[in-house]
């Protein structure tokens, strides 16, 4: 066999989905392998993959974004899944020490590694024991293009904060009081203060962020004083977020 083919076990462990979801991908040609007649066996050419990666590294956005509308199922590369708490530190810990080389954010770095951990921790501490469907999250970056992509399939903001003001109602509502709002340090009533932590920081810095759950979204950046918060036509249950720098 030639060196340069993967077998489709090898392929699904360097992408990190199943063998079923290459499969999928193969059917429908977002993947294709090569097929031994005689077996009719899948590999896959190692240029190939390397290059899927690749791509799905140029768009994180995009992929993230898929992925929490379900269009992708379970089929997320594990280089950008952050299975439980202590992986998503490990790797943040790694974001910062490739942050700390970038003369540029020299002054900024530990404050957009902070934002970061407060919106990926909030999605594991509000979700604890109570994941819909996958637990975990999404979390990648480009550092060439100066971006940060976190996604999660949870419950989302709205049911997470109707533990502590039962009046909201809707998503945009509690979008604007996870942001703006102190709510009381009681458990379960503690939840959301993070992302007040993440909005002055923001505001305060060269730093944009956006954020979406459910169908409400907003968009801020440095010296925005006004939050403004939007409904979205797409609608998901989880949240989704893209930190520029």
């Amino acid at each position: 066999m030639d060196s340069k083919l993967l077998t489709i076990s090898q392929a699904s462990e360097i992408i990190g989905v199943s063998i079923q979801t290459l499969r999928r991908w193969d059917e429908s040609g977002k993947l294709s392998s090569i097929r031994r007649k005689k077996s009719g066996d899948r590999y896959y050419r190692k240029d190939d993959i390397d290059n899927f990666i690749r791509n799905n590294l140029k768009d994180l956005f995009r992929l993230a974004k898929s992925w929490v509308v379900n269009e992708l199922e379970s089929g997320l590369p594990s280089v950008f899944y952050c299975q439980d708490i202590s992986v998503f530190q490990a790797r943040l810990i790694r974001l910062e020490n490739e942050l700390a080389k970038i003369k540029k954010l020299n002054k900024i770095f530990p404050l957009i590694t902070a934002i970061t951990g407060e919106i990926g921790n909030n999605s594991f501490d509000h979700n604890l024991g109570n994941w819909p469907d996958m637990p975990g999250i999404f979390f990648a970056y480009d550092l060439n293009k100066r971006k940060i992509v976190l996604a999660d399939r949870g419950q989302g903001i709205l049911t997470t904060l109707k533990k502590a003001k039962a009046e909201l109602s809707t998503h945009q509502d509690a979008l604007r009081v996870a942001f703006t709002e102190i709510i009381s340090g009681r458990a379960p009533e503690y939840r959301g203060n993070g992302l007040k932590f993440v909005k002055d920081v923001v505001t305060a810095n060269e730093i944009s962020l956006f954020f979406q759950t459910g169908d409400a979204r907003l968009k801020i950046k440095k010296g925005d004083s006004v939050l403004k918060v939007k409904k979205s036509a797409i609608n998901f249950r989880g949240c989704l977020a893209l930190i520029k720098f």
